[in-house]
């Protein structure tokens, strides 16, 4: 899958919210791209657009199926999109909002089945439906209860059974794990990582939390405002961070040795309007090294090396992590 420039504006009589503005990347069969940020930066909107849960406003999510020609599955008409709508699926954030008070878990997990394949009988709609319950952990004899009877974990997996019945070929996951307990968080992230090498899926994995995109992601990418502003492999981004936001996202990872004291960066003022953003770089206004041209210019978003994109003027100059930045950064905060 591949996307193109994507853009979703939330237009109104008096403003127009720029949720998501020109956003690109790549995702290989098989991968897990981890998607960070702030509140508010837009990484919800970007994944809800890529499933075409929400229309978006311009670019391309081009997907290649496994048999056919590569199309953009965002003006794809309605025939061929119910065609290819099995392939990708998303696993909501919320599992208490996410699923149908009024069903049972067992038409809760059956409904996409009724859906796309209507023809299929109800005996082999049931073996299914109890397949996909045994392989995500849920106890099969309580299929028949309804959602408010099941934990967050559980209901979390009911979430992930849903998505998983069709057997897609990509996931969203939208904070899939952020209103879980640590351990049931540990629990549901190996379980999609089984779940991944065992059916070859491929995530797009949307989290507050580094320390589990870290763990769970080949790469990373990092939006503020509704830009991407680095992208790269999960290793490097995290030793090499080339972006000023994204150094000050790693300095807030805590780690688990009370011995070590951490370099906290902590970021000036509140994020932007979207409705009415800075010029030049959207991050100048927050960014210890902001110099002139940041705030008259929009950085370009650049592959600065193999694989590793980001989108500021000083990106080869700011040696992320380990320097003494005062001497080359003119700091107006």
């Amino acid at each position: 899958m591949e996307i193109n420039h994507l853009t979703k504006d939330f237009p109104s009589k008096k403003v127009c919210v720029h949720a998501v503005s020109d956003v690109s990347f790549e995702v290989n069969e098989g991968e897990t791209i981890g998607i960070v940020g702030e509140s508010g930066c837009g990484k919800t909107t970007m994944g809800r657009c890529v499933v075409r849960a929400i229309p978006a406003t311009s670019g391309e999510v081009m997907y290649y199926p496994a048999e056919g020609e590569p199309v953009n599955f965002l003006t794809i008409d309605k025939a061929k999109m119910k065609e290819l709508r099995k392939d990708i699926q998303m696993i909501f954030q919320n599992p208490y909002s996410s699923l149908d008070p009024r069903m049972t878990v067992v038409d809760i997990i059956k409904e996409p089945l009724m859906a796309n394949f209507p023809k299929m009988s109800k005996e082999e709609m049931e073996e299914k439906v109890m397949d996909i319950a045994a392989k995500v952990g849920l106890n099969v004899s309580y299929l028949k209860r309804y959602p408010h009877a099941f934990s967050g974990g559980q209901r979390q997996r009911i979430g992930i059974a849903r998505a998983l019945v069709l057997k897609p070929r990509v996931i969203v996951c939208d904070e899939a794990v952020s209103a879980l307990d640590v351990s049931i968080q540990a629990q549901v992230i190996n379980l999609l990582k089984d779940l991944q090498r065992e059916m070859n899926l491929t995530y797009i994995f949307i989290s507050h939390d580094l320390s589990v995109v870290e763990h769970i992601s080949d790469k990373v990418g990092v939006m503020y405002l509704g830009k991407m502003v680095e992208y790269a492999e999960t290793e490097s981004l995290f030793t090499r961070p080339r972006h000023p936001y994204t150094e000050a996202l790693m300095s807030a990872v805590p780690v688990a040795d009370p011995e070590i004291k951490l370099d906290r960066i902590p970021l000036a003022g509140e994020i932007p309007n979207p409705a009415n953003p800075p010029s030049g770089c959207y991050f100048h206004t927050r960014c210890r090294y902001c110099k002139d041209k940041c705030k008259e210019a929009a950085p370009e978003y650049r592959e600065i090396e193999t694989g590793h994109y980001v989108a500021c003027h000083y990106a080869e100059e700011l040696m992320l992590r380990g320097f003494n930045y005062e001497e080359t950064a003119d700091n107006g905060n």
